[in-house]
């Protein structure tokens, strides 16, 4: 089976027949507060619908909510989410969101895949197939019938990003995926994240991972005290961060 029938694929250009596109992105003046703290203020971001866009920052920048608000799970105080005229909500179903403690039904490895499959309405035969094209790719072939509490840490994570993908997503957001993981599961999730992006998803991830950056950004978001202190191709912003927040952080030097 060819990886098109199954996961993220090379989209057709917008026709009456397909749902309306989801970019241009453009986030204007967004802002979220809880009571008198605000964690984020005046953001204003424009992405398009191609590649892997970094966010990075130091700890309580608010990367993790920007995430949360693109994707829909949380309003904001203030400001405007614009997925080519249609709001968070609009478009969530077209999206998947990958956290870092990755949350598992308490079932097999297959059936965390039959269970997103089967809501798409898809017939018998077809989850079957591509349960197993979807545990292959993230290389969990093997452990269908294991109980998914039993697979390891970085385990567990691909079957999170195989469930993700299950759905066809458009934009796939991962929060610190790897955080956790030793190198060698880092590495085999960014293969999987990469052959995604060049499939044709959508990819924003949040990483605090300088290494990892560098290999999988195309561009890179720097947030610094709830603001973006930077945005821009991802070789320019590591040559020369224009910013002293992120000269900073790229230096290894403590940023609050």
């Amino acid at each position: 089976m060819s990886d098109a029938a199954i996961l993220p694929f090379e989209r057709a250009e917008p026709s009456a027949s397909l749902p309306r596109p989801i970019f241009p992105l453009a986030v204007r003046g967004l802002a979220l507060s809880y009571g008198a703290t605000q964690v984020l203020a005046g953001v204003d971001l424009d992405l398009g619908a191609r590649g892997c866009t970094v966010v990075m920052g130091p700890n309580g920048a608010g990367k993790s909510l920007l995430l949360k608000l693109l994707h829909g799970l949380i309003a904001p105080s203030g400001g405007v989410i614009d997925w080519a005229g249609q709001s968070p909500s609009e478009v969530t179903r077209r999206q998947a969101l990958v956290f870092q403690r990755p949350v598992l039904l308490r079932r097999s490895v297959g059936a965390n895949i039959d269970f997103v499959l089967k809501a798409r309405g898809l017939p018998r035969a077809t989850v079957r197939e591509r349960r197993t094209a979807l545990l292959a790719h993230v290389g969990l072939a093997e452990k269908t019938d294991l109980p998914a509490r039993r697979l390891s840490g970085g385990e567990a994570q691909r079957l999170a990003l195989a469930r993700a993908l299950a759905t066809e997503p458009e934009v796939l957001f991962l929060d610190e995926p790897t955080a956790s993981l030793d190198p060698a599961s880092a590495l085999a999730i960014e293969e999987i994240v990469t052959r995604a992006r060049d499939l044709g998803t959508r990819v924003i991830f949040v990483t605090h991972d300088v290494g990892q950056a560098r290999r999988l950004a195309d561009d890179v978001v720097f947030l610094h005290r709830g603001r973006v202190a930077e945005h821009r191709p991802a070789e320019a912003f590591f040559a020369a961060p224009r910013s002293e927040a992120a000269a900073g952080y790229l230096a290894g030097r403590i940023v609050v």
